[in-house]
């Protein structure tokens, strides 16, 4: 993480109550928003909650984190939440993808916890700073407390704490087979993108290659906004960039060079032009216009089609 990306960031490891995020639970959450767009902050404490979410109280906690870190919604004030456009889009009743069903839903929210590092320091941490060919949730642990000190030096860290986000987090992507209660085998989102495996028992990898169920719009929209945030005045961005540079959809969604590369050529009949590749004497470079954020959003809304 760059000095310019720490500026101002907390680290964050709690609010998920050790669930990790089901299929439902972000529709859940945004049939709770008015016409107008905002969640009264009560609607996840009140006593009608329990009946409204049609979970259990630690659930309706972690409906509420997983909503805030996926961008679902946002502060809005000290009494509401604030529904995102985006994700009114993708959830609303006969909107793009309003049961999460779609790959391209998976993708966007593993994409808003690992690149971003909203609420999520521990996903990001682990896409972007874990280079082991295998690791355990042990071996994880303190790597992880050192980068979250460096970062926010003032923020009190428990060991049982971190412990028990990196065990959620890895059951994210690679959930439980044996063991445990009913709900551990609900299936998570996050679990159908094969990013993560258990190789033997509680070591795990991460699955490297071309991922078959990620869209080009959902690639082309992560690397606009890893552009936006990265290097906004520039109208080129080096491959290598692209391929391996902290918070890149490159090392988020662990693409192999020669997808990325195969990728990055076909965005130019993608993107109408926006987007272009060039590989000149040997440098390989990705190329842009002027890009709106309608235009930004309409590569997300092509995922669907």
């Amino acid at each position: 993480m760059t000095a310019q990306i720490h500026s101002g960031v907390r680290v964050h490891f709690s609010g998920h109550e050790t669930f990790p995020l089901r299929q439902m639970w972000l529709k859940k959450a945004f049939d709770q928003a008015t016409s107008g767009g905002s969640i009264p902050k009560a609607t996840f404490s009140d006593a009608n909650s329990i009946a409204a979410f049609g979970v259990g109280k630690n659930m309706v906690a972690s409906i509420k984190h997983w909503a805030l870190a996926c961008g679902l919604m946002t502060e809005a004030g000290p009494d509401e939440f604030r529904i995102s456009k985006l994700a009114a889009e993708i959830l609303q009743d006969g909107g793009l993808d309003p049961y999460a069903e779609n790959p391209a839903t998976a993708w966007l929210v593993h994409w808003q916890l690992a690149g971003k590092c909203i609420r999520s320091t521990t996903w990001y941490w682990l896409f972007n700073h874990v280079t082991a060919p295998t690791f355990t949730r042990q071996e994880l642990e303190e790597p992880l407390a050192h980068y979250a000190r460096k970062i926010d030096p003032k923020h009190r860290l428990s060991t049982s704490t971190i412990s028990r986000d990196v065990e959620t987090c890895l059951r994210s992507y690679a959930p439980r087979t044996t063991g445990g209660s009913p709900e551990d085998f609900a299936e998570p989102l996050l679990g159908e993108l094969g990013l993560l495996q258990e190789v033997h028992k509680g070591q795990y990898a991460f699955r490297r290659g071309t991922k078959s169920s990620l869209h080009d719009g959902v690639f082309a929209y992560a690397l606009v906004d890893f552009w936006n945030r990265q290097a906004d005045g520039q109208s080129s961005l080096a491959f290598e960039t692209v391929a391996y540079a902290e918070g890149s959809p490159g090392r988020v969604f662990k693409l192999d060079e020669e997808s990325i590369a195969q990728r990055l050529i076909g965005l130019s009949d993608f993107t109408g032009g926006k987007i272009a590749w060039t590989d000149s004497a040997g440098l390989r470079q990705v190329h842009r216009k002027p890009m709106s954020k309608e235009d930004h959003k309409e590569l997300i809304r092509r995922a669907y089609d």
